[in-house]
C-alpha cells in the first residue's frame, strides 16, 4: 500500500470508531481480517495512524473547525506528526486509494490555524469533564501534563536479573538501538519516532530466555519503591498479568514467599508461562474459586502487600489513547469504591512493621492522595513511609528524581512529562 492509501485506510477507520462505537483495538483487528492483502508493514503503519488520530481528537478537530474524521486525521499529520500544508497535499491528491485533494478551507486552516484561545481540554486532548480533576492534580500545567500524555510512548524494558545483567542485554538488543532508562537501574528504553513500527521484542533471544519483559519505567519504579527483600513474605493482592510479581520476585532473588492473586482469575492466566519463562521459584499463584477468599488463611503475617489498586488508567493514556474518550464518570466513581475495599484487604494481612505499596496507574487525586488521606484516617495504626526514603532505592539518581516527580505527603506522582513514564502514583505505608 501506498502512504496515501494508508492514510485513506485510517480514515475509513475512524469512521467505524465513530459510528459503530467499537475500540480501536478491535477496528483494527476487523480490518485486517478483511483487507487480507494489506503486509503487516501497512497494518502497523495504519494503526499508527489511528492511534494518533485518537491522540490528538479534540486538537486536531479545533485545528480544522471539522469534527470529521478526514479533518481529524489531517489536522494530527499537522500536530503530531508536524507535516505542512504542502506535504499533507502531496499525500491527498485524489489519486486512485489516496484522499481526496484539500479543499481551499482545509489548506488554510492547516496553514494558518494554531491551538491558540482553545479550551484547556481541547488544547490537552481530554474530555472536559475530567477537567477540574486535572485541575486538581496540576493547576495551570494541566494542558502541557495532558499534552505530553497524548504523545507516543517509548518501549521500555525491564531486565530480569534472575538471569540476566543490564549491560549484557544492552548489548545483545544494540541492534534495537536500546539505552538505559533515565531511572530504573534495570530498565532499558527503546525510543519511537511518531510513525515508527514497534520492534517484535518477543522474538528477541533475550525475551524468549525471560532476560527482559516489556514494562513501563514507572511500573518499574514503582515495583522499586515497594523495596521487597529476599526471604520477606509478599502478597501481589491485584497481580493480574503478573508484570510487577516478576519485579518483585527480581529483588526477591528467588528467595522469601510470594503470594500473586487477583478477584478476577482471568486476569491471572498469562502469569503461569510468564513466571516460568522468568526462570521464577518463589511464586505461588491463587486463583479464587467462587467465593472462597484465595488468601483467607493469611492474617497480620505479610512483610508487604503490594496494590497495583484498579482505577482510572489516565496515567496510561500514551498507550491506550481511546480508553480516555470512552471512560465516564460513573466509572472512575466504581473504581474508587474499589480501591478503597482492596485497601482494607490489605490492611487485615499486613503484619506489625510490614507495608502495603499503593499505586495506581492514574494522576488524579481522587485515586491517589485522596484514597491514602481516607485510608489512614481509618486505619491510624498505619503511617507513610516518607517518600525520600522509598525513593533512596535510585541511589544517585534518587535527588534527580524527586526534583522531576511530584511529591506529596502521601507519595509520588509520575507523569510522562515530568518523569518521561506513564503516568503513576506509588505511596508505601507502614504498619506501626
Amino acid at each position: 500500500m501506498t502512504p496515501a492509501a494508508r492514510l485513506s485506510a485510517a480514515i475509513d477507520l475512524i469512521g467505524v470508531i465513530d459510528t459503530q462505537r467499537i475500540p480501536a483495538a478491535q477496528a483494527l483487528k476487523e480490518w485486517g481480517s478483511a483487507h487480507r492483502y494489506a503486509g503487516s508493514g501497512d497494518r502497523a503503519a495504519i494503526a499508527g495512524l489511528v492511534w494518533d488520530v485518537l491522540r490528538r481528537r479534540a486538537s486536531s478537530a479545533f485545528l480544522m473547525d471539522d469534527d470529521s474524521p478526514r479533518a481529524r486525521v489531517l489536522g494530527m499529520l499537522r500536530l503530531e506528526r508536524g507535516m505542512d500544508a504542502d506535504a499533507i497535499a502531496a499525500l491527498c491528491d485524489g489519486s486512485r486509494f489516496a484522499p481526496q485533494p484539500l479543499t481551499d478551507r482545509e489548506r488554510a486552516a492547516l496553514a494558518s490555524r494554531s491551538l491558540d484561545g482553545a479550551p484547556p481540554h481541547v488544547a490537552g486532548d481530554y474530555p472536559d469533564w475530567l477537567d477540574g480533576h486535572l485541575a486538581q492534580a496540576f493547576g495551570e500545567d494541566r494542558v502541557a501534563e495532558a499534552a505530553a500524555m497524548a504523545s507516543r510512548a517509548p518501549l521500555d524494558l525491564r531486565v530480569n536479573t534472575l538471569k540476566a545483567r543490564r549491560d549484557k542485554v544492552l548489548r545483545s538488543l544494540a541492534h534495537l538501538r536500546a539505552q538505559e532508562a533515565p531511572w530504573s537501574p534495570v530498565g532499558l528504553r527503546i525510543a519511537l519516532a511518531a510513525d515508527a513500527r514497534n520492534p517484535g521484542i518477543q522474538a528477541e533471544e533475550d525475551f524468549i530466555k525471560g532476560a527482559v519483559e516489556v514494562q513501563d519505567e514507572g511500573s518499574q519504579l514503582a515495583a522499586l519503591f515497594s523495596a521487597p527483600k529476599p526471604g520477606e513474605q509478599v502478597i501481589d493482592l491485584c497481580a493480574g498479568a503478573g508484570g510487577k510479581t516478576l519485579a518483585l520476585a527480581a529483588m526477591m532473588e528467588g528467595k522469601g514467599r510470594l503470594i500473586a492473586t487477583d478477584r478476577d482469575k482471568r486476569q491471572l492466566a498469562p502469569i503461569h508461562e510468564r513466571l516460568s519463562r522468568a526462570g521464577v521459584h518463589n511464586a505461588e499463584i491463587r486463583a479464587p474459586k467462587g467465593e472462597v477468599d484465595p488468601i483467607a488463611d493469611i492474617k497480620a503475617s505479610a512483610d508487604l502487600v503490594l496494590i497495583d489498586a484498579p482505577c482510572s488508567g489516565t496515567g496510561t493514556w500514551r498507550r491506550n489513547p481511546d480508553a480516555k474518550w470512552r471512560m465516564r464518570p460513573g466509572a472512575l466513581e466504581i473504581r474508587v469504591k474499589e480501591q478503597a475495599e482492596v485497601l482494607e484487604r490489605a490492611a487485615g494481612l499486613v503484619k506489625r512493621g510490614g507495608r502495603i505499596a499503593y499505586i495506581t496507574c492514574s494522576v488524579l487525586p481522587v485515586e491517589n492522595g485522596e484514597q491514602v488521606r481516607a485510608f489512614l484516617a481509618r486505619h491510624p495504626e498505619f503511617a507513610v513511609v516518607p517518600p525520600e526514603e522509598t525513593a533512596s532505592v535510585l541511589w544517585d539518581k534518587a535527588e534527580a528524581f524527586a526534583a522531576a516527580a511530584l511529591r506529596s505527603d502521601e507519595g509520588w506522582l509520575m507523569t510522562p512529562r515530568r518523569t518521561g513514564t506513564d503516568g503513576f502514583f506509588v505511596s508505601v505505608l507502614r504498619r506501626g
